[in-house]
């Protein structure tokens, strides 16, 4: 098992910050890194493979520095989001060529595996020039596989792939998380990230915005009222004791539907069956409206 630690990292190009002193640390399991294009995510990840110096602070891997330090590709693996390959050689090939690179004991077997890995194994002897995006993309995760590193790092893995091919890289980076790899992915899809990632570290403009999975990350907002919406056997009579227990900050009646703001979610949580038990009114579905990494990632944005 690794981990990869960022420690009040900064890199700027001129006068433009790219990443502004930012902390986290990446440990075993799935990890998502969000946030909108020009977050500077794409900049951390070149840092932690060792592409790039932070111009401020520290990025180790298990404590070794990843610039300037080739050792620490024995136990990493990248895949860039940048296309350029090699077109004229074939899938296998280039995975051949990067097993021989790490000085593995039996190249091909370790290249056979990785391309089975993947699912490429029907088209390895096509050349990459004949290849869709997500063809490239999985032979790409094959090479970064090959040497079977303990740390994964992908950068938007997920683009130009059809819906089988995302399923299957998903089931294989869960695969890879069971067995105590640390993976960090980028993306800026949000659905990518809730479906995938067992923790989220947010970017935004250069800095770190949040950390967690994101309903800690929707919880520590506490300023923001949190939404409901709620169906029982009797919403008039709910909303109107809601507002005259003053535990929320707007009642709305609509679409056959209450829409409820909290302030305190606590308390809203805890007050809510008492009322509808005090009002004899049964609860048929109370949701959160607002849970969604979506709703999440656009607070942070904003504020």
């Amino acid at each position: 098992m690794s981990t990869v630690v960022i420690d009040q990292v900064s890199r700027w190009f001129g006068n433009v910050v790219a990443v502004n002193d930012v902390s986290m640390t990446i440990g075993p399991g799935v990890t998502g890194l969000l946030g909108p294009n020009g977050a500077g995510k794409s900049t951390l990840i070149a840092m932690m493979a060792g592409f790039l110096a932070p111009s401020a602070g520290s990025v180790t891997i298990d404590g070794e520095p990843t610039w300037r330090n080739e050792q620490i590709y024995r136990r990493l693996g990248l895949v860039p989001e940048r296309e350029g390959m090699y077109d004229v050689v074939t899938g296998r090939e280039l995975v051949l060529a990067n097993a021989r690179l790490h000085l593995l004991p039996d190249p091909e077997s370790a290249a056979a595996r990785a391309v089975a890995t993947v699912d490429m194994e029907a088209a390895q002897d096509r050349e990459i020039s004949t290849y869709s995006k997500g063809m490239k993309q999985r032979i790409k995760m094959a090479t970064a596989l090959v040497h079977d590193p303990s740390v994964l790092l992908l950068d938007e893995p997920f683009n130009g792939m059809d819906p089988r091919q995302r399923l299957h890289l998903m089931e294989l980076l869960h695969r890879m998380a069971d067995d105590g790899r640390t993976v960090l992915f980028s993306s800026h899809i949000l659905e990518e990230v809730e479906q995938l990632a067992g923790s989220i570290e947010v970017m935004v403009a250069g800095r770190h915005a949040a950390s967690g999975d994101f309903r800690e990350i929707r919880r520590l907002m506490t300023e923001r009222p949190h939404q409901y919406t709620i169906r029982s056997s009797d919403d008039r009579a709910l909303a109107a004791a809601l507002i005259a227990h003053g535990s929320t900050s707007g009642v709305e009646l609509r679409e056959a539907a209450l829409h409820v703001r909290a302030a305190d979610r606590a308390a809203f949580v805890h007050v809510l069956p008492l009322l509808a038990r005090h009002h004899d009114v049964r609860l048929y579905e109370v949701a959160p409206a607002d849970e969604s990494l979506e709703s999440v990632f656009s607070y942070l944005v904003e504020r």
